[in-house]
């Protein structure tokens, strides 16, 4: 112990310090910099990824924004810089400037909802060069003994490195919320009970009526065999009941940028240690009927790319295989994406070579490869593994599927979410008929745009007083399914510096800064605070 001790202590002499520390180099994490910066702040950006912008610069190129109407603050000049990037004829490579409908989905017809992975990374890039902010790329928190506290304030954030930085305020804007668990700030990962929050989409959710989707899907080794076991992947019944609470996470994938243009396009090789039994689900899929267009997205960016996501059942998602990934060491949680990346790799290779594979479903994927000109450094293949849900902070304030639905007030608001409730599977089961079925996936619309309460980002007063979490907020896995949209996180990345910012200048913790004093900054910093606020907006 006094080993420990004295190196923290030696760390700590040597510890650079700043207004502003922010752990995560997410689209939040860019957001809050700027924002920081932009207030007077000293402020340091610490990104465990070489790259900043997360999801939004590694293959989210077609961003779910729900209404685009609630994009306020510096999400709304993020995407304004989008759309005006592309306006220049310079932008447009592998295809001429046209108009791409449904994607420029905003009356005044400045903000743009669709980039290509290298042009998004390029703006974060410009608007942190632009602040002034440094910026530490490939550090990670010290998982074992990353914060040193005093009372319920963060003094000090060590890096595995060795390197210690100080505090006045702290952002973790991780995906995984790392810095959150390292200050032992109360979270959560598993799915709630419907019971806990009084909801109706939290908890198991068995997806029966997809079966009828699914029901020559024979989910046995040897088809129609009980006794010859499960297919990989696959779940028995274990007397679970809808609602009731469970550990599994939705799943994970990687958002491909593929591309059908010659010039630009690198093929998907097979795997080196391919097995086609992991996909033995995918060719009795194909054998039922199931659409051929279901098995991945080809969602068009610019220049002929694409977003390339999950699309149905059975398709990029590595369903079921990433429950221990947020627990999980570096070293583990990277042969967790690694295994995710060859289930993709080995996919796309399966549907457009594989002998079981017929010859319209390769005629619709054969086109497509992966983007020359994306990723360069990385083999052409996304930085990041997209976190769908991981740790989810439990505060004052849990935004529950009530606030979704605008059934609970909010009386301190810090931006809007407006995208529908959405969890992607959890895992496949064998239903006792001898099909298959899902558990775990979800989707209900939003009525109107929701407000998110100050409180949902601010760990309870007994916990930190000096610490925001902008993206592992707290909210409950159903309400968190609207709520993980990169818009919202860049509004709350911004807003959470703001907060920060104000509480460094009254001299006070996060729980005491008035909301009237954050209300006013917020407004001057045109952050959408109400539904209501949106009618009343003149034309920027």
């Amino acid at each position: 112990m006094w080993k420990i001790l004295a190196l923290l202590f030696i760390r700590t002499l040597a510890a650079d310090s700043y207004d502003l520390v922010i752990y995560g180099g997410s689209s939040a994490g860019v957001m809050a910099a700027v924002q920081g910066a932009r207030m007077g702040k000293s402020v340091l950006l610490i990104s465990p990824e070489k790259h900043l912008g997360g999801m939004t610069s590694s293959g989210l190129g077609w961003v779910d924004v729900g209404n685009p109407a609630t994009a306020g603050g510096l999400a709304h000049e993020y995407f304004h810089r989008v759309w005006r990037h592309y306006q220049e004829k310079g932008s447009w490579v592998w295809e001429l400037p046209r108009s791409i409908s449904g994607q420029l989905q905003t009356p005044s017809s400045d903000m743009m909802w669709v980039v290509e992975p290298h042009v998004a990374e390029k703006i974060f890039d410009q608007m942190i060069e632009e602040a002034k902010v440094p910026v530490l790329r490939g550090e990670r928190v010290d998982r074992q003994n990353g914060v040193t506290k005093e009372g319920t304030r963060i003094l000090f954030l060590h890096l595995e490195s060795g390197r210690s930085v100080s505090g006045a305020m702290f952002i973790d804007a991780s995906y995984e919320g790392d810095l959150m668990a390292a200050t032992h700030v109360s979270y959560v990962i598993q799915r709630e009970s419907n019971s806990q929050y009084g909801e109706t989409l939290n908890g198991i959710r068995f997806n029966i009526k997809h079966a009828s989707h699914l029901k020559r899907v024979d989910p046995f080794r040897i088809p129609g065999v009980p006794e010859s076991g499960l297919l990989p992947r696959v779940f028995s019944l274990q007397g679970e009941s809808n609602g009731d609470p469970d550990p599994g996470i939705q799943a994970y994938n990687y958002r491909m940028c593929l591309t059908d243009v010659p010039a630009n396009r690198i093929f998907i090789t097979k795997p080196i240690d391919y097995d086609e039994r992991e996909y033995e689900l995918l060719f009795r899929a194909i054998e039922a009927g199931i659409s051929h267009q279901s098995f991945f997205k080809l969602d068009l960016l610019p220049n002929r790319k694409t977003d390339s996501n999950n699309n149905g059942m059975i398709s990029t998602d590595y369903v079921g295989m990433n429950w221990d990934y947020v627990e999980a060491d570096y070293k583990s949680r990277e042969k967790i994406a690694k295994a995710h990346e060859k289930w993709q790799r080995g996919l796309v290779w399966t549907l457009q070579n594989h002998p079981r594979v017929p010859s319209h479903v390769k005629a619709y994927y054969t086109p497509w490869g992966l983007a020359r000109d994306e990723f360069a450094d990385n083999n052409h293949w996304p930085y990041q593994l997209y976190i769908r849900e991981a740790r989810r902070m439990v505060s004052a304030v849990v935004v529950t599927e009530q606030t979704v639905l605008g059934e609970d007030p909010v009386p301190d608001p810090i931006g809007l979410s407006s995208y529908e409730m959405d969890s992607h599977l959890v895992k496949y089961i064998a239903l006792p008929e001898g099909h298959l079925a899902t558990e775990g996936g979800m989707f209900r619309k939003v009525r109107f745009p929701f407000s998110i309460s100050y409180r949902a980002i601010i760990p309870r007063r007994e916990e930190c007083e000096n610490l925001l979490v902008p993206v592992c907020l707290s909210a409950s896995h159903a309400a968190h399914g609207s709520v993980r949209m990169e818009l919202v996180f860049m509004m709350l990345g911004s807003a959470a510096a703001t907060a920060a910012s104000l509480a460094i200048d009254h001299a006070v913790s996060l729980q005491d800064l008035p909301y009237e004093t954050l209300r006013r900054k917020l407004v001057e910093h045109k952050q959408i605070l109400y539904w209501g606020d949106i009618k009343k907006l003149k034309p920027r």
